[in-house]
């Protein structure tokens, strides 16, 4: 655990944000680091006021800015009654995307929300989780408005993605230390349907599929060792299933407090730095996605 490094988180005053704001908070007190809440503000340029606004644009930019800043630190407080949570707040003047990226650099993690109906509002929503989760330094949290549902209130396990490559390693150890600062059961799944089959798999037999059943499951169990040691009191629960990793992933979010992939973006594009798993989920799942890169 890295300690006193804060999370941030960024708001736009919306439902969706502020939903993030109170995970984040959440996600802060468990971990006793600060939390570092981020709003953004247009700034006076060299053409002046844009034309047709009034001449109090870049005030009323300012003042709406450190309400939804003061909003926020009331969200956070809110989500950790009880416990003296040491709140930083920042007006920043830059791209949204850009501020959080820059601060990933120093962060324990970056908490960004997303609209279940992917509206992009004031910039926080949609896009920018998308760029967030694909360029952050540190893990990332998505956290999903779901209607009706106070996702800080979500009770459940903690999911992690395996998929035995050393990209899934760094969610692995997370997965365990979320589990364990949220007292609950860790499930562990991989899926291997979307994997080269061993070339001596004959044609679907059931000696063959036994097999293969038999080393994936090994290949889960190394993923896992040495993790049990470290967090002794964590319940590990392990699935190996032939099914795309997306489709399973996603039914066990359904019943998870937090699901944690790795990611596996590989090429020279913007838009593959994420893996396509991952990216899938992003925008899917109802539970807080953890993406550790």
């Amino acid at each position: 655990m890295t300690a006193r490094r804060p999370i941030v988180v960024g708001t736009d005053g919306s439902s969706s944000s502020l939903q993030a704001v109170a995970w984040a908070a959440q996600a802060a007190a468990l971990r006793r680091c600060p939390l570092s809440v981020i709003a953004t503000t247009f700034v006076a340029g060299a053409y002046g006021v844009p034309i047709g606004m009034p001449t109090s644009f870049f005030e009323d930019e300012e003042r709406n800015g450190k309400n939804r800043l003061a909003a926020a630190a009331e969200a956070a407080t809110r989500a950790v009654p009880g416990y003296s949570l040491d709140i930083h707040t920042t007006l920043c003047t830059g791209t949204p995307a850009g501020e959080l990226l820059e601060r990933s650099n120093t962060a324990a993690m970056i908490v960004v929300g997303s609209s279940r109906r992917g509206i992009v509002e004031r910039g926080f929503l949609g896009s920018v989780s998308s760029a967030v989760a694909a360029h952050a330094r540190c893990p990332v949290a998505v956290v999903r408005s779901i209607p009706d549902t106070d996702v800080t209130q979500l009770e459940g396990s903690v999911v992690v993605g395996v998929d035995g490559s050393a990209h899934s390693e760094p969610a692995i150890s997370m997965a365990f230390e979320e589990a364990a600062l949220r007292q609950c059961e860790l499930v562990a799944v991989h899926a291997w349907s979307d994997i080269d089959l061993p070339v001596h798999f004959e044609g679907g037999s059931v000696s063959g599929w036994k097999q293969i059943v038999t080393q994936e499951t090994a290949l889960l169990s190394e993923s896992l060792a040495g993790r049990a040691e470290d967090f002794p009191d964590v319940k590990v629960r392990t699935m190996v299933v032939m099914d795309r990793p997306v489709r399973n992933l996603r039914e066990q979010a359904d019943n998870a407090r937090l699901l944690v992939v790795g990611s596996r973006g590989r090429g020279g594009f913007t838009s593959m730095l994420l893996g396509s798993t991952s990216r899938a989920l992003m925008h899917s799942v109802r539970c807080p996605l953890l993406i550790v890169r």
